[in-house]
């Protein structure tokens, strides 16, 4: 790590003014006391007004636009102008260098703790660029594929014998086709499909197709008396976390559980719909396969034997009871899934049985599957093997760093490294190319004279597929820094699979991103000139989780921004609608060229979006954030929360609120019982008006200021420059610890990982965001009383954010 490592390790504001030590004068001089007053007080004057004087300059933007910055403990001699800087942002990413660093990603597998190469061959580039890189290592507790198996018996009478015995009726290949067209999938060293933190087992038992395995999918068979405990429960893909399905399955008592992608969930780019399947067209190959972590996410990110502190040689260790499943998992393609699913037609109830929920997306009616959900019958059994090998192994994230003028206002951006397959061209490795050209671009800057105000520090992280691990683990080691200097965290995951760009974000950011997007030339105009904004539906979703951004979030109260291209759902297939075949083998180099990003000028574009949106962040003195954004959200949040209510009294749902509560909790009380506890939302509301009322004043203030920090201030108004100087600071110290003011020290309930009142993922969702986490959760199970707390613990917070504004 270069120098900030260091200060890292210390944990210690970097002095933004060095000391000025003065000899002591050789003699004294007699003076009266008057006189004595006035030199002393003339000498404190000008050694101040020289110190502050050109701390400011070098501070103020007026040095970036006329004139190279005098000398500062902390500043080059040179410089180049902001939009100097921003051109060079703007011109210098290329899609052919994109291209070269995704063949070099994929070209073989890079799971989680493996191709050490890789981690050199990535700090190596970023000093070829020009940056400070080093690698930071932990030892973390993850798994790694021994063999899997999974057959359907069927019990027959032997020949010439009343006996009966058990034959195999369908073998699962467990294998994803190899295919010619794409040298990816025919690797020899190609990673077998399994879920990372699933556990060992070997069970036999009759299975029950469960849907999208959501807790009210679960709820829906119980109420339908449809026996679950010994089963193995197999299950679509979609609608929550991958993990949460296993763990309501294991909470019912069932043994295993089988996980698969149905091409209903694909849209219209499907075979019955006349595309043609990869590699011959972009719909889902049929033995695609989606690998993943089955760990308990929304309980807790990172290493699960290390739960709130880093994953250092030596810590100790906690139990894994809760934070990952106890029986055993395995995913397979549709086409292993068909005939179990065709073993169940007839066999209990049918989709129309339980409710039009069930009746959505199902894509393998054509293939003559009618979705019933058994359980199979008792001469009917799966036999599901899964062998893994769990050890404590190094992970290692690469940290570069750019020291600014102010090292404790900081910038982190990242992206992981690791993939289930030896491809991962889109995820995550679509990310990895693009902030290689952010990374090269800042660099071209730096070999100009470019030194930015505020420090930026980029991260290549490891082990996000199991569970967060690599940005986890670091920001619990940094968290004292990171509370003390971070301002925000930018996160690109998936950089690119399709043409649609899709954001999520602390409402602190949202002009900032709607202002970047504005200044990026969009790949698919339809109009000369159209801009990534011109075609984006400005829809920026809450935080949730789900990749490198939730321990910054959720955690660390640091404002932080997803961002990236997905597919276009309404696109035909030939125009941008290739289905991205998510954690499969055929997330390569060659489905990117061909259906993902030909040309790969998407990747252009999202590093020139994400340099931007970093240069801006780094280089604005007052630091582009809204206040008055993040408190009309909160506003919004508790209007919602009451209608929610009030529609559960009045006993009436909207489709959209029903889709929702598919992946939560049933109520466990009447829904009479809500009116009995009176929940008051009066005091919210006021809190958030004050707080509305604080953003407002503070914006205004932060934006008059902005406007006085890029005007050309004389030299020999040098007080006016000190002054501005230090209102800035002030402003700014406010808009970097306003997320932190929405911490709960104890955190959620049942998940004290969690500490943000405003933002976590839902409990039985995962990835999706949920907003007053607590209050929802406690709603849901109509705890009523433990809901008044959270009201109460919301309204200490806003409270509390509203005072820090003022």
């Amino acid at each position: 790590m270069p120098r900030l490592h260091e200060k890292m390790e210390s944990n210690e504001r970097t002095p933004l003014i060095a000391t000025v030590h003065v000899a002591p004068p050789r003699q004294r001089y007699q003076h009266s006391t008057v006189r004595r007053f006035c030199t002393i007080a003339l000498c404190s004057t000008l050694l101040m007004a020289t110190v502050f004087f050109l701390v400011p300059l070098a501070f103020l933007p007026g040095h970036r636009h006329h004139r190279q910055p005098l000398p500062s403990p902390h500043h080059s001699t040179t410089s180049i102008p902001y939009k100097e800087l921003q051109a060079i942002l703007l011109n210098e990413p290329k899609a052919e260098k994109a291209q070269e660093w995704s063949k070099y990603y994929t070209a073989g597998p890079h799971l989680a703790g493996k191709n050490y190469s890789q981690v050199l061959w990535t700090q190596e580039r970023w000093e070829d660029f020009g940056i400070k890189a080093g690698i930071v290592a932990y030892d973390v507790y993850i798994n790694y594929p021994l063999g899997h198996r999974l057959a359907l018996y069927e019990k027959k009478k032997a020949k010439d014998s009343e006996a009966s015995e058990w034959k195999v009726k369908f073998e699962a290949s467990l294998e994803e086709d190899v295919l010619e067209e794409d040298p990816t999938t025919g690797l020899e060293n190609r990673i077998p499909t399994f879920h990372g933190y699933s556990a060992s087992g070997n069970v036999t038992a009759p299975y029950v197709y469960v849907n999208y395995g959501t807790y009210q999918d679960y709820e829906d068979l119980v109420n339908a008396n449809v026996s679950l405990k010994g089963k193995i429960a197999l299950a679509k893909y979609g609608g929550i976390f991958r993990g949460l399905k296993i763990k309501r399955a294991q909470d019912l008592g069932m043994i295993g559980a089988v996980l698969f992608t149905d091409p209903g969930d694909d849209g219209g780019v499907t075979e019955e719909n006349g595309v043609g399947l990869y590699p011959d067209g972009p719909a889902r190959n049929p033995s695609s396969v989606q690998r993943g972590s089955t760990q308990f996410l929304s309980v807790a990110p990172g290493d699960p034997t290390t739960p709130g502190y880093p994953s250092k040689p030596g810590v100790p260790r906690q139990p894994v009871d809760g934070s990952i499943p106890s029986i055993p998992s395995i995913p397979i393609s549709y086409v292993d899934a068909l005939p179990l699913l065709k073993a169940l037609n007839g066999i209990g109830p049918a989709p129309k049985d339980l409710n039009k929920w069930w009746e959505r997306n199902l894509g393998l009616k054509y293939k003559g599957v009618e979705y019933n959900v058994g359980p199979s019958p008792d001469d009917l059994v799966l036999n599901l093997v899964n062998e893994q090998e769990y050890v404590t192994t190094p992970l290692w994230n690469v940290i570069g760093v750019i020291n600014g003028t102010l090292l404790d206002e900081v910038i982190v951006i990242g992206n992981h490294r690791d993939a289930w397959i030896a491809g991962g061209a889109g995820d995550p490795n679509s990310g990895s190319a693009a902030l290689n050209e952010v990374i090269r671009s800042f660099g071209v800057a730096l070999s100009k004279g470019w030194k930015p105000l505020r420090t930026i520090v980029f991260a290549s992280w490891d082990g996000e597929e199991y569970g967060l691990i690599g940005s986890t683990e670091w920001v619990e080691e940094y968290l004292p820094w990171l509370s003390a200097a971070n301002v925000a965290y930018v996160n690109v995951d998936v950089a690119t699979v399709g043409p649609s760009f899709k954001a999520a974000a602390s409402p602190l950011l949202n002009q900032a991103l709607y202002d970047i997007v504005s200044k990026i030339p969009s790949p698919n105009q339809t109009i000369s000139g159209q801009t990534v904004g011109d075609l984006w539906d400005h829809k920026i979703s809450t935080m949730g989780s789900g990749s490198d951004f939730t321990a910054f979030q959720d955690f660390a109260g640091i404002p932080s921004i997803d961002m990236g291209f997905g597919p276009d759902p309404e696109a035909p297939g030939d125009t941008g609608g290739a289905v991205y075949q998510y954690h499969s083998n055929y997330d390569s180099f060659y489905w990117m060229n061909t259906y993902g990003d030909p040309g790969f000028h998407y990747h252009e574009t999202m590093a020139k979006l994400w340099a931007l949106f970093t240069a801006k962040l780094a280089e604005t003195p007052v630091i582009p954030l809204n206040a008055t954004d993040y408190a009309l959200a909160i506003q919004g949040y508790i209007s919602n929360v009451e209608t929610k209510i009030d529609a559960a009294i009045a006993g009436t749902t909207t489709e959209e609120s029903e889709l929702e509560a598919r992946g939560r909790p049933s109520p466990s009380a009447p829904i009479g019982s809500i009116s009995k506890v009176k929940i008051s939302f009066r005091k919210l509301h006021e809190a958030a008006s004050s707080l509305l009322a604080a953003a407002i004043n503070h914006d205004s203030w932060a934006a008059k200021l902005a406007e006085e920090a890029g005007e050309d201030i004389p030299w020999w108004k040098w007080f006016t420059k000190v002054k501005l100087y230090f209102h800035i600071r002030r402003a700014n110290d406010k808009y970097k610890f306003l997320e932190r003011q929405f911490l709960y020290k104890e955190g959620l309930d049942g998940r004290p990982w969690f500490k943000h009142v405003i933002f976590a993922p839902g409990l039985w969702t995962g990835y999706a965001g949920a907003v007053f986490p607590g209050l929802q959760e406690s709603i849901d199970d109509r705890d009523f009383r433990n809901a008044k707390k959270w009201v109460g613990i919301i309204e200490g917070t806003i409270i509390k954010a509203a005072k820090s504004l003022k």
